[in-house]
């Protein structure tokens, strides 16, 4: 009888030292379960400053200068923005977590794999159905 123990996965490179067989494992989920609360953490905190950010109200006599304010509250709105919905992709990835989804391609169920998911890790397909997506998009738009 095998005796599964789930150690903690401390780094990358314990985790893409693992054996294939070990994908998606309770460490490895866990490893990713952690990298995401981190980001939703980070990203949450970010928009916390910016919020403070804008609520700064600066007097600028000077129209050149208070353009230049304004388009760094626009840039600064707009990459908030984008933040916001990358944590709702962070949340969505800790919901396939729990249900036993994540890491498996919602196209063709097929692994995505490590790799892509350390670099992306709210990614839902694979590189292959990602391309075959994008290619669909430029041919017929969205």
């Amino acid at each position: 009888m095998a005796t599964v123990t789930s150690k903690l996965i401390a780094s990358e490179k314990e985790l893409l030292a693992q054996s294939a067989d070990d994908y998606m494992s309770p460490a490895q989920l866990d490893f990713f379960r952690r990298k995401l609360k981190a980001l939703e953490s980070e990203l949450r905190a970010n928009a916390g400053e910016t919020t403070e950010h804008l609520r700064e109200t600066v007097l600028v006599p000077d129209p050149a200068d208070r353009a230049t304010i304004e388009e760094e509250h626009a840039l600064e709105l707009r990459t908030r923005d984008r933040e916001r919905k990358l944590i709702k992709k962070v949340q969505q990835a800790l919901m396939r977590i729990e249900s036993g989804e994540y890491g498996y391609c919602e196209e063709t169920g097929e692994p995505i794999g490590l790799k892509r998911l350390l670099a992306r890790p709210t990614a839902t397909l694979s590189i292959e159905a990602q391309q075959r997506r994008e290619l669909r998009q430029r041919q017929f738009g969205d």
